[in-house]
């Protein structure tokens, strides 16, 4: 396929709408119905790896076309369905190969509201990918959620298509000993016995992904200033952990306030950085928090870069999501090109330094990517956060940082909690330029071989 059809085919099928299926993944996810709030009360018992919950699903009928005789919910063959209900009426339902299909006693109207609810109970485990388990995870002691990109539904039933983004409230009980951290705002923790109930609410849309849990025996520190700094920042770490997490991340409010200042206003209304006291390969995004392993508390420009990049994802992949999982690049080419942006402003090598060194790196492996489409089998080769940071630069560097950054502070504005893709970047940024960017751009995102390094 040549560049210009990729490009037509982009357009036809929706980088800047959503199609049907993610070209990806076509087997997750029903776009024939739509979520606006998730309401989870899940009870969680470490010793056993034990998981119960009810889920209470707000949905909506995609508008337009034939009524809806069956939808479809992801969730892991492994559970036991205890009932459902749509909007108070026992339907038919089967749950099979990950999927729990519904078919209402009577057939909805397009457009109309419903409510399922949904109980289940089992054994939460990893669902099996290219990349390894993904989900729910078992910990030494407690469990965290690691979802990207299909890994939700190894827990709780959902609609698991990046762009179906929806409010949750959940409800998590747990025994005492263990914290309970969410992305979102804590409303109430409520002891009973030997047994805390955590609430938590994420009001703003929010992708079935990155739905993050982390569960452990973790100790709350607050790294803002609640003087200086608009946003809360909190960690939550093992105890013997504190001193290393404090040396580790002492920069992230300084993080925070640069990013606001390039990017505009933080998205959510706090962040909270987690540590597990276990080895993890690369650290969890989610929206709102990341979790981070023991390995990563270490001094450093390894480690104070993958804290800026997690933080950065808030904006890009969090608050601005891909339309499908092509267009990944988006996510992973700005927080990449954030932790330039940090080195640059922190005293390190700037960002030109920076994506030098990058062009070194890529000039010598395969140039066989294509970035805007990568293919599902590449989505997360390293050349795609590499080559993504460049083209990044190779904007600044065409549009000149006054137009540049007031392009990034109206891209996350005018998409701020919705989906969008490449063709709808492209388009964002030929506003801001003086002259046409189609050479730069076809050649950064839909060419294989590497342009050169982009120079002022």
């Amino acid at each position: 396929m040549s560049p210009q059809q990729a490009r037509r085919q982009q357009t036809a099928t929706g980088a800047g709408t959503v199609p049907a299926t993610d070209p990806y993944f076509p087997a997750n996810g029903d776009a024939r119905y739509h979520v606006h709030r998730y309401e989870l009360a899940l009870d969680y018992r470490p010793a056993p790896n034990r998981l119960s919950g009810t889920a209470r699903i707000s949905a909506i009928a995609a508008p337009g076309g034939a009524p809806l005789a069956e939808f479809a919910f992801d969730l892991a063959a492994g559970f036991r369905i205890g009932r459902v209900t749509v909007d108070g009426r026992a339907p038919h339902y089967a749950h099979r190969a990950g999927k729990l299909r519904v078919r209402p006693a009577k057939p909805l109207t397009p457009g109309a509201a419903f409510t399922v609810e949904v109980h289940w109970s089992g054994n939460p485990k990893p669902v099996r990918s290219p990349w390894g388990g993904l989900g729910w995870e078992e910990l030494t002691d407690g469990a965290l959620v690691a979802s990207q990109p299909t890994g939700a539904p190894s827990w709780y039933p959902c609609n698991d298509r990046p762009a179906d983004k929806a409010s949750y409230q959940i409800s998590l009980t747990t025994p005492s000993p263990y914290a309970v951290v969410l992305g979102g705002q804590l409303l109430t923790r409520t002891v009973k016995s030997s047994s805390t109930t955590w609430v938590y609410e994420q009001s703003a849309p929010t992708s079935s992904y990155l739905v993050g849990v982390a569960l452990g025996a973790l100790q709350q520190v607050r790294l803002d200033d609640p003087v200086a700094d608009e946003v809360p920042q909190h960690g939550w770490v093992p105890h013997h952990l504190v001193p290393a997490f404090g040396a580790t991340f002492a920069r992230q409010p300084e993080m925070m306030r640069l990013f606001q200042e390039l990017f505009g206003p933080y998205p959510f209304d706090g962040y909270a950085a987690v540590v597990v006291d276990e080895e993890l390969d690369v650290p969890v995004e989610a929206q709102a928090m990341a979790t981070f392993g023991v390995n990563h508390l270490v001094e450093g420009w390894e480690s104070e870069r993958m804290v800026a990049h997690e933080l950065a994802h808030q904006w890009f992949g969090n608050s601005v999501s891909v339309a499908d999982w092509r267009h990944i690049w988006l996510n992973e080419g700005f927080a990449k090109y954030a932790e330039w942006l940090w080195s640059e402003r922190a005293g390190g090598p700037g960002a030109a330094e920076r994506a030098a060194r990058s062009h070194q790196l890529l000039s010598v492996l395969p140039q066989d990517l294509r970035l805007a489409d990568p293919g599902r089998r590449s989505m997360f080769d390293d050349r795609i956060y590499q080559r993504g940071g460049l083209t990044v630069h190779a904007l600044r560097v065409a549009l000149g940082d006054e137009a540049f950054f007031r392009m990034l502070r109206d891209w996350t504005r005018s998409h701020r909690h919705g989906t969008a893709g490449t063709d709808a970047f492209v388009a964002h940024v030929q506003r801001y330029a003086s002259a046409p960017l189609d050479g730069l751009l076809n050649a950064w995102l839909y060419e294989t071989l590497l342009p050169p390094l982009p120079t002022a």
